[in-house]
């Protein structure tokens, strides 16, 4: 053989050998996108997923933090499922039976392969009227290094709220819904993710047949309700944390909202006397950003804000729209009139307290990533004439908020995180105090999935109707205005 031909054959094999230890990497097995998430009762229960590349037991190691030396020798082990998802391998476990009020120390894996994830920790519910949760929206980022800048902004928010008890994401956590992206999600939140209960809301970006037909996504990606209330385009579910009774909603569920979740929501909402009655999701009713006036929100607002004013809502938030906006005390989709303000220095600034109002506070709290909308001009009306704040954050940062709770007293606080500095201000609060409590009535609506299939024609030609009617009177604002 002489030399060029073994010189080529050198190549050749080096090529190959590179190309092979890339493709051992890839598949080498390893524990990744961890997260706890919420279940219905947070003071005894979590759900717990993580993905691996190969086939294996979905094991849970859980141990009290106090009891925890270095080992979990003494720790509990949950078994949980495994499936199949985009060739990849999916692992849920659900626990119900934690102490209130308990740090823990877990971690998941295989424990016959001996192939574990990172040590993580949680804490539940201790039951009392005292708690704080963050929530930020729409990270929507499609390259590594936009994750890792929108993760600053929730490093900001743990930096002022460290001991905010779950963070809740307003969907929208990808742009594109690639593998690539959930990993770079999970690589930069981690810092979260390990150490926080995180309760998901899903987007319109998170997987859903209107968008690039991305489906089952997000039900395999986080350990959610166990019940029905599961789609091919997202989850609905709810929860009671201290005094608080909070439902999360699947937006992605349109043309209209299907009857069974809106029967499920009634049921679920009625049946509780909590204190506080608060909405998570993800398609904002009141905005100033670019999706205002499509009519799919169209639709939502005609739905929903007719059911949260039966509902006696306190706290929506929502996302989609990359702006920020706070509503005053919203009924009947109008500024509610007469209500009892007092006030009262929080954190160095004269915040509004509302004392037994009547009506819902709508929240967009811009977005976390560094997709950002401007303020929208032609979405003035209603939403500009609800509206406390109503801004565009495109020069400023990423955007987060804190709600605390103390008994009968909500805070709302709103902050930026700059971009260049990761300097932190906060840009807005708004405060509701209660002096009574909500009551509890008995609600058994059908929330079955033919609920919906029986009463879709004619709810999706209503919904439809009245979309028509409120675009075309927007439309007759704008002119006459």
């Amino acid at each position: 053989m002489n030399s060029r031909i073994k010189k080529v054959l050198a190549v050749v094999l080096s090529v190959m050998m590179l190309f092979g230890s890339f493709a051992m990497g890839a598949s080498a097995d390893e524990v990744k996108r961890i997260s706890c998430t919420m279940v219905e009762d947070g003071s005894s229960g979590r759900g717990f997923s993580w993905y691996t590349y190969e086939d294996g037991a979905s094991d849970l190691q859980i141990v009290k933090t106090e009891e925890f030396d270095g080992t979990f020798k003494n720790a509990k082990l949950y078994e949980g499922s495994t499936a199949k998802f985009r060739q990849q391998y999916v692992h849920k476990v659900y626990v119900n039976d934690l102490e209130a009020g308990t740090s823990y120390t877990y971690r998941v894996g295989d424990a016959e392969k001996d192939l574990w994830g990172e040590t993580c920790s949680v804490i539940t519910d201790d039951g009392d009227d005292s708690f704080s949760f963050i929530t930020i929206a729409d990270v929507q980022a499609s390259s590594d290094e936009n994750f890792a800048q929108a993760s600053l902004t929730l490093k900001g928010a743990l930096e002022v709220a460290p001991e905010a008890e779950f963070i809740a994401t307003l969907g929208d956590y990808v742009n594109d819904n690639t593998n690539d992206e959930w990993d770079w999600y999970f690589k930069n939140f981690a810092f979260a993710n390990n150490y926080y209960t995180h309760v998901p809301v899903a987007g319109n970006h998170d997987g859903n047949i209107t968008n690039k037909f991305n489906t089952n996504c997000f039900k395999n990606m986080f350990a959610l309700d166990e019940s029905d209330n599961q789609s091919l385009e997202g989850v609905y579910y709810s929860f009671d944390y201290g005094n608080a009774h909070i439902a999360v909603l699947n937006t992605n569920d349109i043309y209209p909202m299907s009857q069974a979740q809106r029967n499920w929501l009634i049921n679920d909402m009625k049946q509780s006397d909590a204190t506080w009655k608060i909405i998570l999701m993800h398609r904002a009713l009141y905005s100033a950003g670019k999706h205002f006036n499509k009519p799919d929100t169209i639709m939502m607002r005609n739905i929903l804000l007719p059911l949260f004013d039966e509902l006696n809502i306190d706290m929506v938030y929502a996302g989609h729209d990359h702006m920020y906006l706070r509503t005053t005390q919203v009924y009947g989709d109008a500024a509610v009139e007469g209500t009892t303000y007092i006030e009262e220095i929080i954190d160095g600034k004269t915040t509004k307290i509302a004392v037994d109002p009547e009506g819902t506070v709508y929240v967009l709290p811009a977005t976390a990533g560094t997709k950002r909308y401007n303020l929208n001009d032609d979405a003035t009306n209603p939403a500009l004439d609800v509206a406390d704040k109503a801004f565009s954050t495109s020069d400023w940062g990423g955007c987060f908020c804190v709600t605390e709770i103390e008994g009968g007293k909500l805070v709302y606080k709103a902050y930026l995180v700059d971009d260049e500095t990761q300097k932190i201000e906060l840009i807005d609060t708004y405060a509701i105090m209660k002096t009574e409590g909500n009551t509890s009535e008995e609600s058994n609506l059908d929330e079955s999935f033919m609920a919906s299939v029986m009463n879709y024609p004619a709810n999706l030609f209503k919904a439809i109707m009245e979309m028509l009617v409120s675009y075309f009177k927007m439309l007759f604002d704008l002119i006459a205005g």
